[in-house]
């Protein structure tokens, strides 16, 4: 999944604001690097961000994809705002990827009237706070519970399991020693059964390993990409395409080598 901000503020630097042309310009090249899927966000949820307005997310976000619905890939669009969904929905998306696991007012019925898929993350707090100071009983056990409850949630608004993808939330409210429980027991999010999605591209606990800005984290991302999948992520969202894709063909190409050593 190639990652196209079309914010002011985002966290990794790359937010194209109101420069169509260049954000049309980046969708097509991640589409030509091998993305399969290109995520458009209105709205920066980098920690510390502000909220903005239905409307100034719809006006973000909805000329973008009326550039890119007709690509041949799915499209879709990063919002927590019921307005947004609707309009992104109308406008051709073909899944809601919601940080707020659609706890917001009229999410649910908005989903649950189309055939769109939807990914359920978790977050604790919200942008402007949730790094201040996130606590778990048992970071893990917890977020599955949330995922749990949310997809029964979703499964009783008759959005059923194979629409659903999940995902944990990487740097949403954790701080890094949480990060690092999430990524080695990942594998356990699959008792889910629910696709998982994972997002861990130029994150702040990659900087906080290796000591690298966000520009310099490309190889780190890519590195953290490559165990999500071994772990059991079928989707990645990543800002570094090619780099991702030649990682994930050498692994490939390994895997299917299997146990014949001539």
């Amino acid at each position: 999944m190639g990652i196209v901000n079309v914010t002011p503020d985002s966290f990794s630097g790359d937010g194209l604001a109101r420069d169509l042309g260049r954000a049309e310009e980046q969708a097509l090249q991640m589409l030509a690097d091998g993305a399969d899927l290109i995520d458009i966000g209105g709205e920066s949820s980098r920690p510390g961000a502000a909220p903005v307005s239905a409307q100034e997310e719809i006006d973000r976000v909805l000329p973008l994809l009326e550039r890119l619905c007709n690509l041949p890939v799915p499209i879709s669009v990063d919002t927590c705002k019921a307005p947004v969904m609707r309009a992104a929905l109308a406008g051709g998306a073909a899944l809601i990827n919601d940080i707020n696991a659609l706890q917001a007012e009229d999410a649910v019925d908005t989903l649950a009237g189309v055939n769109a898929a939807v990914c359920i993350m978790h977050m604790q707090g919200e942008p402007r706070s949730m790094q201040n100071a996130p606590r778990y009983l048992n970071v893990v056990e917890d977020i599955k519970g949330f995922l749990q409850q949310r997809i029964a949630v979703a499964n009783q608004a008759g959005i059923g399991h194979e629409r659903i993808c999940v995902d944990p939330g990487f740097c949403f409210g954790k701080a890094l020693n949480h990060n690092l429980a999430l990524l080695k027991n990942l594998r356990l999010f699959s008792d889910l059964g629910c696709t998982l999605l994972v997002g861990l591209s130029r994150k702040s606990m990659l900087g906080q390993i290796t000591g690298r800005a966000v520009a310099d984290r490309i190889v780190a991302s890519v590195a953290a990409a490559l165990m999500a999948v071994e772990a059991g992520a079928r989707i990645v969202r990543v800002h570094d395409v090619a780099a991702t894709r030649d990682a994930f063909a050498i692994w490939q190409a390994i895997n299917e080598q299997g146990q014949d050593h001539d």
